[in-house]
């Protein structure tokens, strides 16, 4: 299949994955890791899956200027001018808008995607499918669209996206979106997941960019204003000077907050493609071979005994033995160990932030 060279990706990988710990640290965060044992780390995996539907050469990675010699390691085939370091964290929507302005001084006709860099996707081909059909919409609508995964549990991790049946494109499957939740607490969720209106936000957006830049202009002119202000540096030894200055001046937001939730020109695809965040260790659990007793265990030398679904992550040689544990995870990394009820794995991030406070950086 002929793949259209206006089709542009932009990997966001800058983040740290707190609430993976201990294995996801700040030097080594997990989509630099194969937590799932296949040979690839999570970036390598979203890389590939790209190159599918864009040029290779419209491949933007961007990510904190601490991980730049790391991903240029990890994506060999990658040109370090696509490699796009962030001085500073700042949120998804500055990450999005330093992209976005980049590809705007070489291609003013480009349709984008967008996607974290530590998803799984396990149906791939399903996954293609649904990223060529939103590519397609875009391409002539102005729209701001994101991909749905229909839940099959009242999961509080995730944000929700309603949907208005009653206002879908027949022809390509998407339908306007009514309201965005964040993070709804165990009733709404289940509300939600009874009413079958509302799908989990998989934080994988399509749109082109006239539509995205018309909606930073509208809803976030300060970020538009900051970034638009490099066109003509982007691309030249100008560049990296010009956004360090930006970083010191961008406001702290996410693009959910900063656009999709205020634009009125937002649609959703639902799609069956595997989803999985990995944003904790029970949606790991989740993608791991088990024994009878559902024990989901990484590690040559742990022996488990009375205990039923537990995630059970252990350095190679150490030797673990477990008895009477249900529904726990149990990690080893780098000198920390981790023993965490399963339903309370939200608070890991927590955790994080008190060992900081407590113990300093060195175990972060």
């Amino acid at each position: 299949m002929e793949i259209n060279k206006h089709n542009y990706c932009i990997i966001m990988a800058g983040g740290i994955g707190s609430r993976f710990w201990p294995m996801s640290r700040t030097a080594h965060p997990k989509q630099f890791m194969d937590v799932l044992g296949v040979g690839k780390t999570l970036l390598q995996q979203t890389y590939e899956r790209f190159t599918r539907i864009c040029p290779p050469e419209n491949i933007l990675v961007v990510t904190n200027d601490s991980y730049r010699d790391l991903v240029s390691k990890q994506l060999p085939g990658i040109s370090t001018a696509r490699v796009l370091g962030e001085p500073v964290r700042r949120n998804t929507a500055p990450c999005i808008a330093y992209a976005t302005y980049k590809i705007a001084q070489e291609d003013p006709d480009a349709n984008i995607v967008v996607a974290p860099s530590d998803h799984i996707i396990t149906k791939e081909d399903e996954f293609a499918g649904a990223i060529r059909n939103s590519l397609d919409f875009t391409a002539s609508e102005n729209s701001l669209l994101t991909l749905g995964i229909m839940p099959n549990r009242p999961d509080t991790g995730y944000g929700y996206i309603q949907f208005r049946e009653d206002q879908c494109d027949v022809k390509y499957k998407v339908c306007r979106v009514k309201t965005f939740t964040e993070k709804p607490n165990l009733e709404m969720a289940k509300f939600f997941l009874r009413s079958g209106e509302f799908l989990w936000n998989s934080g994988i957006f399509v749109w082109n960019l006239k539509a995205i830049t018309a909606a930073f202009e509208k809803h976030l002119p300060e970020v538009h204003a900051l970034f638009s202000g490099g066109m003509g540096k982007y691309n030249t030894p100008a560049e990296a000077e010009f956004v360090k200055n930006v970083y010191t001046l961008c406001t702290n937001i996410s693009i959910d907050y900063g656009i999709m939730e205020k634009a009125d020109n937002v649609y959703v695809l639902s799609a069956d493609i595997g989803w999985s965040d990995l944003g904790t260790w029970g949606s790991l659990y989740e993608h791991c071979k088990k024994d009878a007793d559902g024990n989901a265990v990484v590690g040559s030398n742990v022996m488990v005994y009375d205990s039923k679904g537990c995630i059970v992550n252990m350095p190679k040689n150490k030797l673990v033995v477990l008895q009477g544990l249900e529904d726990y995870i149990v990690v080893e990394s780098d000198e920390i160990l981790l023993v965490c009820r399963k339903s309370d794995e939200q608070q890991i991030r927590q955790f994080v932030n008190d060992v900081k406070i407590n113990r300093g950086d060195r175990f972060v």
